[in-house]
């Protein structure tokens, strides 16, 4: 599949002003066997917004701390790595991640295969960077804007609270309600065929 170049350069940063996340993206050349990137949350990081118990249903997430602590919540069973330590999450498997320290945390993450994570973590966070104003004080987007990305992005991460069906159906209803609203993604998925 041919893909369009994603509009941020390599080592280019874009913070989540709610949820003390900073995407840095060390890797911005789309391969099908991964996607890396690099995350730095600072001092309670990670403890609004998108800190929610999620599932990716068709790949591997690994996290790499490379300074201060991340605590790493997988199927109810927390963990805390530290500088050199990682863990490997499979896919399908509830998880959650958030600073696990008073100081800053940075760690890589890589997804297994890449799919579109590049692309699907860059509109997340261009999202909240570029339109605050969408976005309520807990950093949640409105349904309907969630529904949007979600549906475009079909099989990227799902919440672990609700069974994966569901929110297929739901998110399929409610994008165009998004566009009639007038909501746009800012990174939209590349479709096959394109280029």
């Amino acid at each position: 599949m041919a893909r369009d170049a994603l509009p941020i350069s390599q080592g280019g940063r874009v913070t989540n002003p709610f949820n003390g996340e900073t995407f840095v993206f060390t890797q911005v050349d789309e391969v099908p066997e991964f996607a890396q990137f690099d995350v730095h949350l600072a001092r309670g990081g990670m403890l609004t917004g998108t800190g929610m118990h999620h599932v990716h249903p068709y790949a591997d997430e690994a996290f790499t701390v490379r300074e201060g602590k991340l605590i790493l919540s997988i199927d109810g069973v927390r963990r805390t790595l530290e500088p050199g330590q990682g863990f490997l999450v499979r896919r399908g498997v509830p998880h959650h991640v958030r600073n696990g320290h008073d100081g800053e945390t940075l760690f890589t993450c890589r997804f297994t295969p890449g799919h579109q994570y590049l692309r699907f973590f860059l509109n997340m966070a261009l999202g909240a960077e570029r339109h605050p104003e969408r976005y309520d004080p807990r950093g949640e987007p409105p349904l309907v804007l969630r529904a949007l990305a979600l549906h475009a992005y079909a099989g990227h991460g799902y919440t672990a609270a609700l069974p994966i069906w569901f929110q297929r159906a739901l998110f399929a209803l409610l994008a165009p309600v998004a566009r009639l609203r007038g909501y746009r993604l800012d990174v939209p998925p590349v479709r096959a065929g394109r280029g």
